[in-house]
């Protein structure tokens, strides 16, 4: 086996959120009189929230930042905590522990721990890396080379898995090899060693686990 620990995003990837973040987001924009469509609001999949700040400062100079995050986060929070659904095969693969596991997040440290134990998912991982932990977030490398470092392995045996190009990117160019499942976002594939349907497929493309029948 190639690999000695599996990495994996959160947001898109183990989790159904960025569809719920999509949405809450438009109507967050929209009440504040500043409406967007669904191709701005993919600039901002996968992206940290500094950044998303400056993409949205450029485009919406006159937008209050301050209040668009309130208006979203609280929508988005009360959606979530309605049910968070995992994406498809999540479970089957975290569940399986083939090797070490470590999550990377662009989320904020309470942010990204309140997913996991909503859906149970803190029970899989040996290590946790958040935007807390790095000063360079996706799609600078140093989240994935952080989530190696603290499992005690290269980069270059892990498998990462992501959903967009930010996140495939950073894995990439960490050394890592990525399966990249795309969910909400456009993607070209660029960065991605497998481009995969789910993870089950993906897992299976990288040559973890037997093809799906």
């Amino acid at each position: 086996m190639p690999y000695d620990a599996l990495l994996f995003d959160l947001d898109g990837t183990l989790i159904d959120t960025e569809t719920v973040a999509m949405a809450t987001g438009m109507a967050a924009f929209a009440a504040l009189g500043h409406p967007v469509d669904h191709p701005f609001m993919q600039r901002l999949v996968g992206v940290d929230l500094p950044s998303a700040a400056v993409i949205i400062s450029a485009a919406h100079p006159t937008l209050n930042q301050d209040e668009l995050q309130h208006h979203w986060h609280r929508a988005f929070a009360a959606e979530i905590d309605r049910g968070l659904p995992l994406k498809p095969g999540a479970l089957e693969l975290l569940s399986a522990r083939h090797r070490p596991m470590a999550l990377v997040t662009s989320s904020g440290h309470d942010e990204a721990h309140h997913k996991l134990r909503l859906t149970g998912l803190h029970l899989y991982f040996d290590a946790v890396v958040t935007l807390a932990d790095v000063t360079s977030p996706k799609p600078a490398p140093q989240p994935y080379l952080l989530a190696a470092e603290r499992l005690g392995v290269s980069p270059a045996r892990c498998l990462a898995f992501e959903d967009s190009e930010t996140g495939a990117e950073a894995a990439h160019r960490a050394g890592c090899t990525v399966v990249q499942v795309p969910d909400v976002g456009q993607v070209t594939g660029r960065w991605a060693h497998h481009l995969a349907r789910d993870l089950i497929d993906g897992a299976a493309r990288a040559g973890l686990t037997a093809p799906a029948l």
